[in-house]
């Protein structure tokens, strides 16, 4: 085996098992949250906790989505990818709706999470662990001249915007003990429970690039200039 194809396998290899990790890393991310959510009743930590079962449903889709390439079939999506991608985007809005509703009733009600220092402590580790794999995903995609990896990577900042979302409002209640930080929180993750559901049926009618589009223009030009 030549060189150049030698380091391809690697990097697809890598591209697999960060896949397989983002998949892992949610799903035990959304048990201790809505563990620690429902327990100190926190609901942007609760809300944060479905965003990540969501976001298992849609690195099950990712993982296919490596799979295929990897194999030599690019091109347009299956339709395994593509359900999988409405059935995620429709469980974003689902997600919007739910929390609009719990955080407006909160407001109304002025209910009060019991404390929010978990949410402060796994959104700091949320912060750090996805930070990590934009940078590896992002690696592997430009050493693989892969556009679709690298729009997987620029989506992964959502979740990184999110877990700001999640430590903003936590650490916000956590110092001040403003009665609105919690659901002012769970409103922020609204709006990017509405964005990422729109991605993922723009992706599923074949538009890759528009999970992020400033970013992952910025992948177009970097892949360019290499």
């Amino acid at each position: 085996m030549s060189d150049p194809a030698r380091t391809a396998d690697r990097y697809w290899r890598q591209a697999f098992w960060l896949a397989v990790f983002t998949i892992a890393y949610n799903l035990a991310e959304g048990l201790v949250s809505i563990y620690f959510g429902i327990q100190d009743e926190a609901l942007t930590l609760f809300g944060f906790g479905i965003d990540s079962f969501i976001e298992v449903m849609s690195g099950i889709g990712i993982l296919a989505m490596v799979l295929r390439i990897r194999h030599g079939r690019e091109g347009e999506r299956p339709r395994f990818e593509r359900a999988a991608l409405r059935v995620t985007g429709t469980a974003f809005y689902l997600l919007a709706a739910a929390l609009t509703a719990s955080a407006a009733y909160n407001l109304f009600s002025a209910h009060r999470p019991e404390t929010t220092l978990p949410g402060f402590i796994i959104a700091a580790v949320s912060i750090a662990i996805m930070w990590a794999l934009v940078g590896a995903k992002r690696k592997a995609g430009h050493a693989l001249r892969s556009q679709p990896i690298l729009a997987d990577a620029n989506c992964t900042l959502a979740c990184i915007y999110m877990s700001l979302v999640l430590l903003a409002s936590s650490l916000l209640y956590q110092l001040t003990g403003f009665g609105f930080a919690d659901s002012l929180g769970a409103f922020g993750l609204v709006y990017f429970s509405i964005h990422e559901g729109r991605e993922s049926f723009a992706k599923a009618q074949g538009q890759e690039c528009d999970c992020a589009a400033d970013a992952c223009g910025r992948s177009h030009e970097e892949e360019r200039g290499r």
